[in-house]
């Protein structure tokens, strides 16, 4: 799958609903806490200019309000609204090996000591506990005024970050009660005994 433009694809999504100017679209963008899309409005006027000239999207008229600039309204086409299923339908269908920061650090925590990765690991977990609270917060304000259909983006990240959180209490529990077994020392010497010992299983002494 070829890298995924959000911007141009919330671009999309919210003129699918209804002719808009940028303007109304970053506006709606920080509402709906879209934060993937709400860089800055540069970011929102380059993916318009790029889905003009794509055929995705087209002027619909040109208004201006009292003394204000001049505002172009912009109507998805039907190649668009055609592209926006297609891209829509593959990215909810496909898993996509993704690789955030957090995975990387996971992975390379065996060259922490047992008492620094404990720490860090119980220090994430306080942050994500103000995190989750945060989004709970953010849901229930919205619930007030947006349909859940707008708002099933922050349920999965909620739902990732319960998750995480619950993994994150589980791995400190391990190290600190030495469920996990803390070789780190063993592994930076020996960067193969993970390998070995995967390989050779319980009969290693």
């Amino acid at each position: 799958m070829a890298s995924v433009d959000l911007v141009g694809l919330t671009v999309l999504a919210l003129l699918s609903e209804k002719e808009r100017h940028p303007y109304e679209m970053q506006t709606l963008i920080r509402q709906r806490r879209k934060d993937y899309a709400a860089g800055s409005p540069r970011s929102l006027y380059r993916a318009v200019e790029r889905l003009e000239r794509a055929g995705m999207i087209e002027k619909a008229e040109t208004a201006r309000a009292g003394n204000r600039p001049e505002r172009t309204v912009y109507r998805i086409t039907p190649e668009g609204f055609e592209s926006l299923q297609d891209r829509l339908g593959e990215l909810v269908s496909v898993p996509l090996p993704e690789h955030p920061a957090f995975t990387a650090a996971v992975g390379l925590l065996a060259r922490l000591p047992a008492e620094v990765a404990g720490a860090a690991l119980r220090t994430r977990t306080v942050l994500l506990e103000g995190q989750i609270a945060e989004m709970e917060a953010q849901r229930t304000g919205l619930e007030r005024d947006l349909h859940r259909l707008l708002l099933l983006e922050l349920e999965y990240l909620l739902e990732l970050r319960r998750a995480e959180l619950a993994w994150v209490r589980r791995l400190a529990d391990d190290i600190a009660t030495g469920a996990l077994a803390w070789d780190a020392d063993a592994v930076r010497a020996d960067p193969d005994l993970l390998i070995r010992s995967r390989k050779e299983g319980p009969a290693m002494s």
